[in-house]
């Protein structure tokens, strides 16, 4: 499976991802090992998940959400079913 996932940062920014293991990749993002941008803004939360069966879907929908308002993203995240 192909992951999009949004981590809640703690300086309360929302970052999009794309990984096939949505575990490993929050916690190196945790560690500070994941990418640039959540390196200084530790810890941070998973706030959102979606799968995909291929990796090109999960792709387009990765920069669907980056292309998306921080209000659309807020919504979005609200929306999700835990």
């Amino acid at each position: 499976m192909h992951y999009v996932y949004i981590l809640r940062c703690a300086d309360d920014t929302l970052y999009t991802g794309y990984t096939t293991d949505v575990e490993r990749r929050v916690s190196e993002h945790g560690a500070g090992e994941g990418a640039k941008y959540t390196r200084g803004r530790t810890p941070v939360e998973l706030v959102h998940t979606e799968a995909y069966e291929d990796r090109s879907t999960a792709m387009r929908r990765e920069y669907e959400i980056k292309q998306l308002s921080r209000a659309r993203k807020e919504r979005l995240v609200g929306d999700a079913e835990w």
